[in-house]
């Protein structure tokens, strides 16, 4: 539990001295937020849809865990390059405990980001329709950011380049992202878009989300916390099996 935490608190202590690194990635969530959220508002509104910013609040959240959370496996990489993976290995630890301690602190680091767009999407105007769920909605952001943590430590674990992970992380996380229902609804899409939804983890997240925070979903909460958990079962297997296996 030891190398566990200290791996943990190393990942956190690593956010939370980088100021650039906070204010560079709240960018693109609030980006989008400003010219999705007011932009096309009153379209969705006129269309009888209801009011978009709080259809698109939930989404801006699972964007903005989903991309801290999965480039956590950068971090990775760059140990290895600068030789800090290399000296953490020859310790007498268990490598299962280091590549659980590090996916953990970087999942944290991703939930602490999708708290704070979650407060920022309130001051813009979002209003949860039960303050008390609030806090349940942070476990499921937790357990969404050690999902997509996991999978960055599993792409991460197989690659030696930050170039490679960078473009296969975008080849990755970008159809993750628009393919979740996170910027519109999923009702109403062709069957073989609807299956693709259906197959996406993230669109299980962003469901929960919105069931939790705007009380509108379709899956169910606990369909979602099913689909969740497994999923992240079977990425945490696979990065324990290929951390296992790095050689630097």
């Amino acid at each position: 539990m030891k190398t566990i935490y200290i791996m943990w608190l190393r990942e956190v202590k690593r956010y939370l001295r980088s100021k650039s690194r906070i204010i560079g990635s709240l960018g693109q969530p609030i980006l989008f937020l400003l010219a999705l959220g007011y932009g096309l508002g009153p379209i969705f509104q006129k269309a009888g849809a209801g009011n978009y910013f709080d259809f698109l609040a939930p989404g801006i959240i699972g964007m903005s865990i989903i991309f801290t959370a999965i480039f956590s496996g950068i971090q990775m990489i760059w140990d290895r390059q600068f030789g800090f993976l290399k000296e953490t290995l020859v310790a007498p630890v268990n490598r299962l405990a280091i590549m659980f301690g590090r996916t953990l602190g970087g999942a944290t680091v991703a939930t602490i980001q999708g708290v704070v767009v979650l407060v920022i999407v309130i001051i813009a105007g979002f209003r949860p329709a039960n303050w008390g769920l609030v806090p349940v909605a942070i476990l499921f952001m937790l357990l969404v950011a050690l999902l997509f943590a996991a999978l960055g430590a599993f792409v991460a674990s197989n690659l030696d380049d930050m170039q490679g992970f960078q473009l296969i992380m975008n080849f990755l996380v970008m159809p993750l992202f628009f393919l979740s229902g996170a910027l519109f609804p999923v009702q109403g899409l062709p069957t073989v878009l609807a299956g693709i939804v259906r197959f996406d983890p993230l669109s299980y997240g962003i469901d929960s989300f919105r069931i939790l925070l705007v009380n509108n979903g379709i899956f169910g909460i606990g369909m979602d916390l099913v689909v969740l958990g497994s999923v992240t079962i079977v990425f945490l297997a696979l990065a324990s099996y290929s951390f296992s296996k790095i050689q630097v």
